[in-house]
């Protein structure tokens, strides 16, 4: 098994992944609230752990990826007080709770898949684990961690700390700091102290989603939901824990406070958080106006946009920069990841044609060497907590050979066939496999495009320079070029 560093939030530093169980690893991350489109930041984070999970699997790991649907109990500002975010979205569209989630919950799938993101192991929902949140509250009842005030029930923080927790290790907050930060709120009454955070919550009237429990009519708390699902389908501890930095106070310190409480173990060894977005510079936001959908940007419908971007364009954009730095976006930005992916792109279609040719050619050490090492290098880049930047500029690497064999300025026997055969299968996998790019529909066959190539031969052989114009248009027209070469004509996509 390789060896992977990842930045531990919790420790504040890279460590090597050593998983509770040797040979499995256990990852939950914290999915969408589904009360409206899923957004670009969102996107960011998924793909963190969408390439994680693909590499934990290349390197040999057995993995059981969680990541949940959030359908109750996150209200409006992300506190104890205000609304349901969905509850809102069904009052004012007059639609039951659940058609909203529904909505916006294929929105999600849709999106993902056509980032060509792999489906986690296990979807799970708040609303189908209300049995499990129910006994969550009872036994942190029971443990003495949590009461009971007015129908709602809260967690202890300060009984917490005395039995040993320290809540801000996560996010490095300071208890007596955070005291002094808290307003007076809605409701804060109820609480022994402004710090203590909602489990469950008794429901007005109003409230369209609310069930029955010992504690009277309600929902659970929003950072509940997550710790009942991730310790049901990973148990008491698990490997990973990921979402995106926004999280880290208060949902997952506060997870960090029940799952401990219930089980007596730290819930999770490492805890991963994806940066966040910007957009020339600015943080993307709704109020700024430089907030688009991912469906805005295939289509390049957007007042900051220049043009439509593909699905595999953008995934590769957010590869290009290690997860828990900045991402800006920008057109020039987003111009040259399209062009840098079309290149990668044509070294795959060309990688998967050829073929070795053994001759008497003398196996040349430095250029052998060097494929060697950049294939290397990607696995240290993977492994050196998710740097797919770094890797990517392997994958750059390895092209350069590909390209010099297809032009005939390299024998493949140079390389010998070992090596050879290690280039072009590599090369597929860590473009395919593990950075999950993939060909994007264009319209038109591989094996049309083939046969317009003939035609076009027979049309230059007698030069019939109009019907040779037609179909070079036609290839132009679907981001593609011909490609007149000494030894062939073939196509590739339009750099």
């Amino acid at each position: 098994m390789r060896e992977l560093k990842i930045f531990n939030t919790l420790t504040r530093k890279k460590e090597v992944f050593e998983p509770v169980t040797e040979g499995y690893v256990g990852m939950y991350v914290c999915g969408p609230t589904v009360y409206s489109n899923a957004h670009l930041g969102n996107v960011r984070t998924f793909l963190t752990f969408d390439v994680l999970f693909r590499y934990l699997r290349t390197i040999g790991y057995k993995v059981r990826y969680v990541r949940n649907i959030t359908d109750v109990g996150h209200l409006v500002g992300d506190g104890d007080e205000g609304e349901d975010k969905i509850g809102k979205i069904a009052k004012l569209e007059k639609l039951e709770p659940m058609e909203v989630v529904q909505r916006y919950t294929n929105d999600f799938h849709q999106v993902l898949e056509q980032f060509n993101f792999l489906p986690p192991s296990v979807e799970p929902t708040a609303t189908g684990h209300m049995i499990e949140q129910i006994e969550a509250v009872k036994d942190l009842i029971e443990k003495g961690l949590a009461y009971e005030s007015k129908g709602s029930v809260y967690f202890d923080i300060e009984k917490y700390n005395e039995k040993g927790g320290s809540y801000g290790k996560l996010s490095g907050r300071i208890l007596e700091d955070l005291l002094n930060e808290t307003r007076e709120l809605d409701g804060q009454s109820e609480k022994r102290n402004p710090l203590d955070f909602a489990i469950w919550k008794n429901a007005s009237p109003e409230h369209i989603m609310q069930w029955p429990s010992p504690w009277g009519m309600g929902f659970p708390g929003w950072h509940l939901e997550c710790t009942c699902m991730s310790t049901k389908y990973l148990g008491d501890q698990f490997d990973i824990h990921g979402g995106g930095m926004d999280l880290k106070f208060p949902h997952h310190e506060c997870e960090i406070a029940q799952g401990s409480s219930l089980t007596g173990k730290d819930p999770v060894r490492y805890w991963m958080h994806t940066n966040m977005l910007t957009v020339n510079g600015q943080k993307m936001s709704k109020s700024l106006g430089n907030s688009f959908l991912p469906a805005q940007l295939f289509a390049g419908d957007h007042e900051l946009l220049d043009q439509p971007y593909s699905p595999m364009t953008v995934r590769f954009f957010m590869l290009q920069s290690q997860y828990r730095s900045t991402l800006d976006f920008s057109n020039d930005a987003l111009k040259g990841s399209q062009k840098a992916f079309r290149r990668l792109l044509n070294g795959l279609r060309i990688v998967k044609t050829l073929e070795f040719v053994s001759s008497e050619t003398e196996i040349e050490e430095k250029k052998k060497t060097d494929v060697v090492k950049a294939i290397e290098g990607f696995y240290d880049a993977l492994g050196d907590d998710l740097n797919t930047a770094v890797g990517i500029a392997h994958l750059f690497t390895m092209l350069k050979y590909i390209n010099m064999i297809y032009m005939n300025q390299l024998p493949a026997a140079a390389l010998g066939e070992t090596t050879f055969n290690a280039l072009k299968e590599k090369y597929v996998l860590f473009f395919e496999d593990v950075l999950g790019l993939q060909e994007e529909q264009n319209g038109s066959d591989v094996a049309v495009l083939n046969g317009m190539l003939e035609i076009y031969k027979e049309y230059k052989a007698n030069r019939q320079f109009d019907k040779i114009d037609q179909i070079r248009a036609y290839f132009k027209d679907n981001g593609m070029v011909i490609k007149d070469l000494k030894h062939r004509i073939d196509w590739a996509w339009e750099e």
